[in-house]
């Protein structure tokens, strides 16, 4: 019989399902049962999940009045879908991964479950779809799950249980990690790396300003990898000009190839936009042992310490952005320590303990 129920909306390359993997992998071995059910047939991180699957309807729409619809109505298939699956045990545990997925939430809470929601999205619209949510979560959950302390800040839900838990990545990539020699600059070129959705949010603008402020420094070259396809690089910069010290490069899964060449890696989200919930950007970087620069506030304030294993700064600071990239670029030295000290913080968040964290969460709430 299936003792933990895994119930997440759509399988793409993005952050929610990378740390569900990883959360699945964490639990098995450990005498669980488990069954994951997510929509459709989309490739993701979800996709070699060795685990039992199930699936149910969801499409998304240019149309936001169509997705709205579509959303609402899969979240009634994956209601039915798990009510009607015998093989879920009395005593499972259904893991709700995003505030999404509320038909999971429904079903565990109806039947007596055991439900709890791994909190990853601090914005969601429209405002009543966020009321909507949080009050499902309010009425269902038994424990919610938060990727760092500020996150359990910016998103609290009274009146039920909550504990942080920060991600980890798998043992492959801190091996690869592990043995990467990291060097400031490579051919005479300092390297600097951003690993990030194209949306303006996520720094896109300030990261185009940055990259034409030092048009005169031609031994510095920028790298933006995106989580989408050459199409969306295309219509992108379309409208916007593309300076040629930076090139633009879609989705991969093999990102250790670009950390293993960077210099410095930046994490560029507007502040007053957007805040990273966790950053897994950034400790990948660290984990290579790469001096970052960050976001002051969110989940990377709390991996990274100012003038440690990085820095600090809004990107809406354009003139700190740029002063402390051209510090990094011109210190040998400097980058040599923030890259001794990034390795030591990114201990702080080995696999192991990720690992052993979740099992005792697991039975701690069979114990209760």
């Amino acid at each position: 019989m299936i003792k933990i129920v895994f119930c997440h909306l759509l399988n793409d390359f993005s952050g929610s399902p990378k740390v569900l993997r990883d959360t699945i992998s964490a639990l098995k071995g450990e005498g669980q049962n488990e069954k994951l059910y997510v929509s459709g047939d989309t490739d993701g991180f979800l996709s070699d999940c060795q685990i039992s699957r199930g699936k149910y309807w969801y499409i998304r729409s240019n149309n936001k009045f169509v997705t709205l619809f579509t959303y609402f109505f899969s979240q009634l298939c994956l209601f039915f879908k798990l009510l009607r699956d015998r093989s879920i045990a009395r005593d499972a545990i259904v893991y709700v991964n995003t505030l999404l997925p509320f038909g999971a939430a429904i079903y565990g809470k109806l039947t007596g479950r055991i439900v709890i929601y791994h909190v990853h999205e601090i914005s969601i619209r429209p405002a009543a779809l966020r009321y909507f949510l949080v009050s499902l979560v309010r009425w269902t959950s038994t424990l919610n799950m938060y990727v760092s302390k500020a996150h359990m800040q910016l998103l609290p839900i009274p009146g039920v249980e909550s504990r942080c838990i920060y991600n980890a990545l798998d043992h492959a990539f801190e091996k690869k990690g592990g043995s990467s020699v990291y060097e400031p600059r490579r051919q005479g070129i300092f390297n600097v790396l951003m690993i990030a959705s194209l949306r303006d949010y996520k720094g896109i603008v300030e990261l185009i300003a940055l990259v034409n402020s030092l048009s005169a420094r031609k031994d510095i070259h920028f790298d933006l990898v995106i989580n989408g396809d050459q199409s969306e690089i295309n219509a992108y910069f379309s409208t916007a000009a593309c300076p040629s010290q930076l090139t633009v490069h879609p989705r991969t899964l093999d990102t250790p190839a670009y950390y293993a060449q960077a210099s410095l890696v930046l994490s560029l989200a507007r502040v007053d936009l957007w805040q990273e919930t966790f950053g897994l950007t950034v400790l990948e970087a660290i984990t290579f042992g790469i001096p970052v620069i960050v976001p002051p506030v969110g989940g990377p304030a709390e991996i990274v310490t100012d003038g440690v294993e990085g820095f600090l700064v809004d990107s809406r600071e354009t003139d700190s952005l740029h002063t402390h990239v051209l510090r990094l670029a011109d210190d040998a030295a400097l980058c040599y320590r923030m890259s001794e000290a990034a390795r030591l913080r990114a201990k702080d968040f080995m696999r192991e303990k990720f690992i052993a964290e979740m099992n005792a969460l697991i039975r701690d709430l069979r114990a209760a």
